[in-house]
């Protein structure tokens, strides 16, 4: 078993001596301080095998082009290394199986835990639980409730993603005060789509505009389609429209095209990769997409390796592994389309 079981902090102190002491020793004599050696925060020294991590990953039930990316990014990611030992949960939306799950991963004394929890609070008990038996947990995307459940924490920037989106559009209409801005958002109860709307509001309101017509969906085609049917009918006139979710956005560009109405552009959300190509085609009202990255469990898979083997980010001084990494949210269009397309998810 890795040093990880000798508990995290003499495994930090430890990665931190040897960090250092590898600084100050890497010049040799009569080199003149030219021969370098890498270390643990050094682009080689990070990418070195080590001794073999196992990783247990739970994600969720691949039911939408971002869920099913966020699993095969994170397998794709593990068979990279030759030191990852990638154990993978069966993908579901029940909290109670993945609790099971995590349970299951703490038995079987694996080196680290990349986690996607259905439901942050929910999992926040058991991956406690995990961190206390020195097992680190990465949790990704849906934040737990306390930070003593995670060492590491990896997010996407759901207000971010809003603030993006209302810039744009502020951006676009210019000084047009009296334009007519629509929404469309995902599931309204769950804090990610509460946080998209408010980052969205503000960036609005900083242009003098606001938000007059809104509708949520439920983050599916069919959804999408009935909720800006629904829009439509209420809005005679808009002049742009955020969808919060380029997978329902198949269906809002469904009901767009059924009304036959164009006289407004649209932003979406997420940036799979179906979306990107109707921005290259200009052929429809699609204008943008705001990146929501489906990559965050690859980036935990990487971040659990570093920490378990004690190394560190090799673009940071730091000679550790940061305890919360917020992801960057920008805006897709037909001028920056071709250096985000390959990041893309399909829908």
């Amino acid at each position: 078993m890795l040093a990880v079981r000798t508990g995290r902090k003499m495994l930090v102190t430890t990665a931190a001596l040897l960090a250092v002491g590898t600084l100050v020793t890497g010049c040799t004599e009569g080199d003149g301080g030219t021969n370098t050696q890498p270390t643990n925060a050094s682009v080689e020294g990070n990418q070195a095998q080590g001794d073999t991590v196992v990783i247990g990953f739970s994600g969720p039930a691949a039911d939408h082009g971002w869920l099913g990316a966020i699993n095969s990014a994170a397998i794709a990611e593990a068979k990279k290394y030759g030191d990852i030992d990638l154990r993978v949960a069966e993908g579901t939306n029940d909290a109670n199986l993945q609790i099971s799950q995590v349970e299951q991963f703490i038995n079987d004394r694996v080196d680290a835990i990349v986690l996607l929890p259905t439901d942050g609070a929910a999992l926040t008990p058991v991956a406690t639980q995990a961190m206390e038996a020195g097992i680190p947990v990465i949790n990704v995307d849906r934040e737990f409730s306390t930070p003593f459940a995670a060492r590491t924490t990896i997010l996407g920037d759901n207000y971010g993603m809003g603030v993006s989106a209302g810039t744009y559009i502020c951006e676009k209409l210019g000084d047009n005060k009296n334009a007519v801005v629509a929404e469309i958002a995902g599931i309204d109860s769950l804090p990610l789509t509460q946080d998209r709307s408010k980052g969205f509001a503000d960036a609005l309101e900083s242009c003098g505009l606001n938000v007059d017509n809104r509708v949520a969906a439920d983050f599916t085609v069919q959804g999408g389609e009935a909720a800006t049917s629904q829009l439509l009918s209420a809005a005679p006139k808009i002049d742009a429209i955020w969808n919060h979710d380029d997978d329902q956005g198949i269906g809002v560009l469904a009901a767009i095209d059924n009304a036959g109405r164009k006289e407004f552009f649209m932003v979406g959300g997420a940036g799979s990769a179906n979306a990107m190509r109707e921005i290259q085609s200009d052929e429809s009202v699609l204008d943008a997409t705001v990146i929501y990255p489906s990559t965050q469990a690859a980036d935990g898979i990487r971040l659990a390796r570093l920490v378990v083997q004690g190394k560190a980010m090799s673009d940071l001084v730091e000679v550790e592994v940061p305890k919360r990494i917020v992801l960057n949210a920008p805006v897709v269009t037909s001028e920056n389309v071709e250096q985000y397309l390959p990041t893309g998810f399909e829908s």
